[in-house]
């Protein structure tokens, strides 16, 4: 119940690599049976087995009581185990993702309310227990897309004394033991309510991060793609005035060289009638001989 999937693991056939991470090859390989799963599957199956044998000959046979905390500690256990597994050979797999943090609090929930229907435990701490974690985890789904809040040791420290504490319940303990029991139990609703505070605050603070985040990846996504208009608009200004140029250079070369055809039709012209004029001396020079 640490709030963080522990046994989010599956078996790929590489070699571990202890406290490292895996590739996204190695990962998407994760075997569905592999023993973090197999004893994230025990864990839930445990839970209607704990149940029965709570409540077996009328659920105040302290002998069917020590046969449900054998379960129930066998659950807690195993969730220590798968947890250490998955973070170890760093094998995920989308089964344990889900399955974990369900039968964390499946075999916790159901410890609580059997033993309130008993009579055993005050309505009010299971009432207060659950709501936490039914709204931790809802909590968590809120702030996933910005970001994942940590399991802190708080949180550990809490999902311990609730254990040892729904465990010394279960048995049928008299005396001191139960006096003890009662403590803990109060040291449990305590950290609870104290963690549970710790991780709004810490939700709260991340959501704002990543809002803010977004807010700023939009305001420069917006900057680029307004100076990449701009440039655009550039380019198209230059080469309009580039064409512009080249156009005016045509037609003023155009005109240069009607000019110069002009003038050289002028010149043949001059020349016909030099010709001519040269003629028509020559022959009067021959009538007067």
């Amino acid at each position: 119940m640490t709030g963080v999937p522990a046994s989010a693991a599956g078996g790929s056939g590489a070699k571990p690599v202890r406290g490292g991470k895996l590739g996204t090859a190695a990962v998407n390989q994760a075997s569905l049976w592999n023993i973090a799963n197999i004893l994230t599957m025990v864990r839930l199956l445990l839970v209607p087995g704990f149940v029965l044998l709570l409540f077996h000959n009328g659920g105040y046979d302290p002998a069917w009581r020590s046969f449900a905390w054998a379960a129930f500690a066998i659950a807690m256990i195993t969730d220590l185990f798968d947890g250490h597994l998955a973070r170890t050979y760093n094998l995920v797999t989308d089964f344990g993702k889900i399955a974990d943090p369900i039968a964390d609090k499946a075999i916790m929930g159901a410890a609580l309310v059997s033993l309130s229907v008993l009579g055993d435990l005050p309505w009010w701490i299971t009432g207060v227990i659950i709501a936490r974690e039914l709204g931790i985890t809802l909590m968590r789904f809120w702030v996933i897309r910005h970001a994942v809040i940590p399991a802190s040791r708080g949180g550990k420290l809490k999902t311990l004394a609730q254990g040892t504490a729904v465990g010394m319940y279960v048995l049928a303990l008299t005396g001191p033991l139960a006096t003890l029991r009662f403590w803990m139990m109060m040291v449990a609703v305590v950290l609870t309510v104290v963690t549970g505070l710790d991780y709004v605050r810490q939700a709260v603070v991340l959501r704002r991060r990543g809002l803010a985040a977004e807010r700023v990846a939009a305001a420069e996504r917006a900057a680029e793609a307004t100076e990449e208009a701009l440039q655009a608009a550039a380019g198209t200004t230059v080469g309009g005035t580039m064409e512009g140029t080249v156009g005016a250079g045509s037609t003023a070369g155009a005109v240069a060289g009607a000019t110069d055809v002009r003038g050289g039709g002028t010149d043949v012209r001059g020349g016909v009638t030099d010709v001519r004029g040269t003629a028509e001396a020559r022959d009067a020079a021959e009538a007067e001989r």
